[in-house]
């Protein structure tokens, strides 16, 4: 890592559950950071300064100090919504549509989310958008597909610095809630955790990946296999993420009509190496952009455009 200077922003990404602030310099590097449990669930409308005060003091930030955030602050039930942003839509656009928290001691904005409003393929995000800001900066001009593991996983379409459409997959929830509350939960017990390079991952998701019948046509083979041949706790795990993560990119690939060309992959840690491997099974180059890295660049460019690093250095 750089040697860090004066802190220059505060930026922040408050999710739903979890809440990552950093320390900024005037170049974007890490002066300081704290990562919290006081998501959207734990701060409400009016908990939202408090908890930022109390993590910005604890990192020595000057009371001037301003901020960047993006995530779930911005919504309806967060801080202050921050209208969703249409898409098609540029990067730029998307910074201009920052709205200001009002009756605060340092100047703070929330960056909106995106919304794709045609009726008969409507979605959301919320924080994608600026790992994207953050990521477009190394990817340059021409058309782009995007890969964005979790909980809900994103695919989007940038094309020279505008998102032109997105589309929501609900893997990371799918698999949790199927391995925890459906008959699955039976085969797989608390192996949860799964390898990118288990044979059964691997194998069941080339299943998903070659077969143009739906992901459920499968689900209930991780079962039988259980009771039939002895598949073990962490196989049926293995079994249910290879499903559900080559079920998405399959669907994926229709989607955006690819052929097998490169895919941007914003992902970090246990995610990155099962998508990594499941999209090399599946015949894409990729190219990879670490999530955290993502999200502080977008911060940091959002920062920029409203001036707010300028003299800093």
């Amino acid at each position: 890592m750089s040697k860090a200077g004066k802190p220059a922003v505060a930026a922040a990404d408050w999710g739903t559950t979890r809440l990552r602030v950093w320390l900024l310099d005037a170049a974007g590097n890490v002066v300081a950071e704290r990562r919290s449990d006081e998501g959207l669930l734990s701060a409400q409308p009016d908990r939202f300064g408090d908890i930022l005060e109390r993590q910005l003091g604890e990192m020595g930030a000057s009371a001037s100090l301003p901020v960047i955030i993006c995530g779930m602050a911005g919504s309806r039930q967060g801080w202050v919504e921050a209208p969703y942003a249409t898409v098609p839509v540029s990067l730029a656009e998307i910074f201009g549509a920052a709205v200001s928290v009002p009756w605060t001691k340092r100047d703070i904005f929330i960056v909106p989310g995106l919304a794709q409003r045609d009726a008969a393929t409507p979605d959301v995000m919320r924080g994608e958008e600026t790992q994207l800001a953050g990521a477009a900066a190394r990817l340059g001009a021409g058309r782009h597909l995007v890969c964005m593991p979790g909980t809900h996983s994103k695919w989007v379409e940038l094309i020279d610095k505008t998102v032109t459409g997105f589309q929501t997959f609900m893997t990371g929830e799918l698999f949790s809630v199927l391995s925890a509350q459906s008959i699955l939960s039976h085969s797989i017990g608390t192996e949860t955790k799964v390898a990118a390079d288990r044979p059964a991952f691997l194998d069941w998701c080339k299943n998903a990946l070659s077969s143009p019948a739906p992901v459920e046509t499968f689900l209930f083979r991780i079962r039988a296999a259980t009771l039939l041949h002895g598949l073990q706790p962490a196989d049926a795990a293995a079994a249910l993420s290879g499903l559900l993560i080559g079920s998405e990119i399959a669907a994926a690939k229709a989607r955006f009509a690819l052929d097998g060309g490169p895919v941007v992959l914003i992902a970090s840690g246990a995610m990155h190496a099962l998508y990594e491997a499941a999209l090399g099974l599946a015949g894409f180059t990729i190219e990879t952009v670490d999530a955290d890295d993502a999200v502080r660049a977008g911060l940091a460019d959002i920062a920029r455009h409203f001036g707010m690093m300028e003299g800093a250095a």
